[in-house]
């Protein structure tokens, strides 16, 4: 499967650090430093180009940029041709990681939605870059859960292979609009990672009795 990054950043290369392994192509885009964004590339063995073209090149896309660079980014998307899966990795983090920008009543997942109205948008945040970083995302005898929500199920069900591909469980939280609660819940682990020093080798789990 082809897959096109906007962004090119830790979480962008921790999906290509778990996921090119199992056969998957990648090119990355979006940076404001070109001569950064090719060594990135060549450091991880990807192909690099505009956004526009990452979009073109892709089967999915995946949406990792910092939320207030979203916009910019999705702007230089142009006119696409098609639908496309879109992998929506965001959060509306505020800037100084104080709490969300978008919450309850809205999400930044319908909010890229209404940005990119040809996409099939997937809400799925992964679990941290730092534990991408390390090649699994197993945490003692379990692997990290990413919350995935979507209004389309076939879109939905492709994230959710990828998911499982990177090693981590996927668990389906129905429409769209329930990623006004997944997003809450990836603050509360930024909380619990960098305000309240447990780092970033955690995630969440969900538990279910028989």
């Amino acid at each position: 499967m082809k897959i096109g990054i906007i962004g090119a950043g830790n979480v962008a290369t921790g999906l290509a650090r778990l996921l090119k392994p199992k056969g998957h192509e990648f090119m990355i885009s979006f940076s404001r430093d070109q001569k950064k964004l090719a060594a990135t590339a060549a450091q991880f063995g990807i192909q690099y180009g505009s956004v526009a073209s990452a979009v073109e090149f892709a089967d999915v896309v995946v949406i990792a940029t910092p939320w207030s660079a979203t916009g910019e980014a999705l702007r230089e998307v142009g006119g696409a041709g098609e639908a496309k899966i879109v992998w929506d990795c965001t959060n509306a983090l505020k800037p100084d990681f104080s709490g969300l920008q978008i919450g309850t009543t809205n999400s930044a997942g319908e909010e890229v939605g209404r940005m990119l109205p040809w996409g099939r948008v997937v809400k799925g945040i992964p679990p941290f870059a730092e534990l991408m970083h390390t090649g699994s995302v197993q945490l003692g005898d379990r692997a990290a859960a990413v919350f995935v929500a979507s209004d389309d199920a076939a879109a939905k069900a492709t994230v959710m292979a990828l998911v499982h591909e990177m090693g981590a469980e996927a668990v389906d939280c129905g429409p769209l609009t329930n990623a006004r609660y997944i997003e809450p819940a990836g603050f509360l682990l930024v909380q619990l990672a960098y305000r309240l020093k447990r780092g970033p080798m955690i995630g969440l789990s969900l538990v279910n009795r028989p």
